[in-house]
């Protein structure tokens, strides 16, 4: 499935710091912090040097959606723009069978039409405040994993809870360098957010699973929500003037947005064992939910509607790791990898200090993930809850666990129930989007069926199966529970501990059922893998940080980074692959495929042929370093204008978890005109097109 190869890179060893002679980055790399810029490596590179104020403007001017991406304000009145498929979870939910929106798109003519998003949060950061010092204050070398665990996670909800009483601003304490270093994020929260305009699904992920991390790509994948405040559109301060030129080959352009996670930092002994164990295991969970979905979906047309976005959540999933998998599979990279760690272990083995401080932290990870290899299985099955598929048993494992932490001091929760994270809990707990009793069925079923498969001889198993099939079972839990209902979620999570005990509700003692041993298993994980994991990592970043100073992006963590890049082409075997596409090459890419699905074109745009400028940049690649969780983020020039959104990357980019490359690894995004060219001419949408372009040419 990979076409092309992963050889010809230098690996960046930790955080980008490429290991030879020396010691310095060549190419567009870096995730970095907003409030850690890379103003000398713009200056000295691209003679550019971003101001206080221009980075400011950008930040604040970024989104977060709760449901994985990013986005940006394009106008003072709220309006945000993001991808479709970000916003594809939200769009599902507001569809009934009669009003396919993920299928055929919305345009909200006026502000009364426009329709309230389902469970959907929006944050901008406001601030960043580093608070490492009091965090590690908080641990002593004394400590076991299990106090030392218990007691970090104190002081992070002490500072949570204290900002956010003060500020009233969402506070989340974010671990950067792998537990290196902790800054307190303070985020602006939008929780009114309704969809203005979406296009159609056949546009916006035109060439779908095929086509899905390729080059060259025709994809309008764009999707405009506003954010109300007091049931009015929020007036922002900090939004994105659209530019007029967008931009050309060769152009410095800049990526503002939340990338999920890295593992760059990672040791070599940690990336076999994402080759070997997790990997395998993961990608096996994918192609069994993908063959389940596809089933289901094509039994009829409204099966496929309400599976859809849970497929290509999955199918994406499945061809990013197959990616991932074939990176960390190439003997280059970890040859790379091994001769980056082995000069950063000779550093600290030649200074007797370095050494007793960090020399043992290498086994130490090591010594952690002998530890997973043994509990990692029932720590998904049961923890994570694969063996429990869908929304039934996450709501009521949610008002279990959640009847049991209230009674506890908000420091002694379990993360997800902490007082500063409430209201985004009952966000989604208390959602009335649409819950299908006969896909529930078929998901819990199948995945009941994977907990026989691994966990044949256990009790718990038999007790949860209770004497009846996987599939048996599942029918029973969901058709006789009532947590579909919201008023009855509100009853159990208002009732507390009383309400859960006296329940009959089978999903509530399903959960409850399997809570202790999956509390069980949680809690080894957090003792055995993730606090001495998280401590030898650590010693890793204060190594590197003795080795090559503090001037480097740490891991991303799904928070505000910026990246740089080029606009600019790339050869893929033997041939040259040109940055931009145009708006005519959709139709002839179509034509190639005999205009079927997924290349098959929406009704509208095959109307409106002739109308449009067959020249007008579609989709354009560039070097600048992103991964999953940066689709919707906003392309800026230097001026911080819109030129365009990050929608995807090619199958090179897919090893960028591990290591950064820029010969062949490029970020897919949709161009500014062509939006605006899309806009006017395709879709009458000249209201929404006059509002982005409104501020051109505005200077800040």
């Amino acid at each position: 499935m990979i076409r092309g190869s992963f050889r010809g890179w230098a690996v960046a060893a930790a955080w980008g710091i490429i290991m030879g002679a020396t010691l310095q980055v060549h190419s567009d790399e870096g995730m970095w912090l907003f409030n850690q810029p890379p103003v000398k490596v713009l200056k000295e590179r691209y003679g550019f040097e971003p101001t206080s104020e221009w980075l400011n403007h950008l930040q604040r001017a970024s989104v977060r959606f709760n449901s994985g991406g990013s986005g940006s304000f394009v106008s003072p009145n709220g309006l945000v723009m993001t991808n479709h498929h970000v916003a594809a979870d939200m769009l599902q939910k507001i569809s009934t069978e009669q009003n396919n929106y993920l299928n055929n798109g919305f345009h909200a003519k006026h502000p009364s039409e426009e329709i309230k998003a389902k469970d959907l949060e929006l944050n901008v950061l406001m601030s960043i405040e580093d608070v490492t010092a009091r965090v590690n204050a908080a641990v002593t070398a004394s400590m076991s994993p299990a106090e030392a665990f218990a007691a970090r996670r104190k002081i992070m909800d002490e500072i949570e809870k204290e900002s956010l009483e003060k500020t009233g601003l969402r506070s989340d304490v974010v671990t950067l360098y792998q537990g290196g270093v902790y800054h307190l994020y303070r985020f602006k929260k939008y929780t009114d957010v309704r969809l203005v305009f979406a296009p159609e699904k056949d546009i916006a992920f035109f060439g779908g699973d095929p086509d899905n991390f390729e080059y060259p790509r025709f994809c309008l994948d764009i999707c405009f929500f506003r954010v109300y405040e007091n049931d009015q559109p929020a007036k922002v301060e900090h939004y994105l003037s659209w530019s007029k030129e967008g931009c050309a080959d060769g152009d410095l352009i800049f990526v503002s947005g939340h990338p999920g996670r890295t593992s760059r930092m990672y040791t070599v002994a940690h990336l076999e064992y994402l080759r070997d164990h997790s990997m395998p295991f993961i990608l096996n969970y994918l192609r069994r939910m993908e063959v389940l979905l596809k089933t289901y979906g094509e039994r009829s047309e409204e099966n496929m509607r309400r599976a859809q976005d849970d497929l290509f959540g999955i199918q994406n999933s499945r061809k990013a790791r197959l990616g991932g998998l074939a990176g960390l599979q190439d003997p280059v990279l970890f040859k790379n990898k091994r001769t980056a760690e082995d000069f950063l272990r000779k550093q600290i083995d030649s200074d007797p200090k370095m050494r007793e401080q960090y020399g043992s932290a290498w086994d130490d990870v090591a010594k952690t993930l002998e530890a997973a290899k043994g509990i990692i299985r029932d720590y998904h099955l049961l923890e994570r809850g694969l063996a429990f598929q869908g929304d039934h048993f996450s709501i009521a494992r949610h008002l279990v666990r959640y009847a049991e932490e209230s009674n506890k001091p908000s420091p002694d929760r379990l993360r997800e129930y902490r007082l500063s994270n409430l209201e985004s809990l009952k966000l989604g707990l208390f959602s009335d989007a649409p819950v299908y009793d006969d896909l529930e069925i078929v998901k819990l079923g199948d995945s009941l069926s994977m907990l026989m498969e691994m966990m044949p001889q256990a009790e718990l198993t038999h007790k949860v199966l209770d004497g009846k099939s996987p599939k048996a079972r599942a029918a029973e839990l969901i058709r006789h529970s009532k947590l579909k209902d919201v008023a009855e979620r509100k009853r159990l999570f208002d009732g507390g501990s009383a309400a859960i005990d006296a329940s009959n509700d089978p999903m509530i003692k399903l959960a409850k059922l399997v809570d202790d041993e999956a509390r069980r298993i949680r809690k080894q994980f957090e003792e055995q893998v993730e606090e001495p994991q998280r401590q030898a990592y650590a010693k890793l970043a204060k190594a590197h940080f003795a080795v090559f100073g503090d001037k480097v992006y740490p891991d991303a963590t799904f928070t505000l980074r910026l990246a740089f890049g080029q606009v600019k082409g790339y050869e893929e075997e033997g041939r040259f692959i040109s940055a931009m596409t145009q708006l005519g090459g959709t139709y002839e890419h179509s034509a190639k495929h005999g205009g079927k699905d997924p290349f098959k074109l929406p009704q509208r745009w095959i109307d409106r042929k002739h109308a449009i400028n067959p020249r007008t940049p579609f989709n354009f690649v560039s070097t600048a370093d992103i991964i999953g969780g940066n689709s919707g983020s906003p392309v800026v020039n230097t001026k911080g204008e819109v030129v365009g959104i990050i929608f995807d990357g090619n199958i090179h980019s897919l090893v960028l978890d591990y290591a950064f490359t820029d010969v062949q690894a490029r970020a897919v995004s949709v161009h500014s005109a062509a939006i605006i060219e899309a806009l006017r001419k395709v879709y009458d949408a000249n209201d929404l097109a006059d509002e982005l372009t409104r501020g051109q040419a505005a200077s800040r």
